[in-house]
């Protein structure tokens, strides 16, 4: 290998700095170093992989996802129609709602051709803009038996059986 700094070619060379510099030279040029560079083992495999951390064990913590607010409601049929007749009723255009609530122009043009449906972040800033109301509660339907004078037929009331 050749010197780095001489250019001779030599055996038994070694790497030292000079002027800062890494350099691998030659023992007649080795007086010209500042210090020498000590020679690290070779690898022969990969380098060594950085630890794992260990990992963190979160803490289940059971939630009803169905207590949410928004769960018990469900959008009024009518909602694209509403959201129109209330903006025309504060004298707003299209342009202008959507800039009061964050929305597109198209957006809002979508919303009240019924072609898009709101999302819950939306529902709650065109009801709080609008003075509306988009969203009604759900009411429970019983998926029980009826029993009694109210109850109605189902399909084994009128099949015939031989006994």
């Amino acid at each position: 290998m050749p010197c780095e700094l001489c250019g001779r070619e030599c055996k038994g060379g070694k790497e030292a700095i000079i002027d800062g510099a890494k350099m691998f030279v030659c023992p007649d040029c080795i007086k010209y170093a500042e210090g020498v560079v000590q020679q690290e083992p070779v690898r022969t495999s990969s380098p060594p992989k950085p630890p794992r951390l260990p990992i963190k064990k979160t803490q289940n913590i059971e939630r009803d996802i169905y207590k949410d607010k928004a769960m018990g409601k469900e959008l009024v049929t009518n909602w694209n129609h509403l959201i129109e007749q209330a903006r025309k009723k504060k004298g707003l255009t299209r342009e202008e709602l959507g800039f009061k609530i964050g929305e597109r122009t198209v957006t809002i043009a979508k919303l009240e051709n019924g072609d898009l449906r709101p999302s819950d972040q939306t529902i709650t800033k065109l009801e709080k803009e609008l003075g509306i109301q988009l969203m009604e509660e759900v009411k429970d339907i019983s998926a029980g038996s009826q029993k009694g004078a109210q109850a109605a037929f189902t399909l084994g009331d009128f099949i015939k059986t031989d006994k």
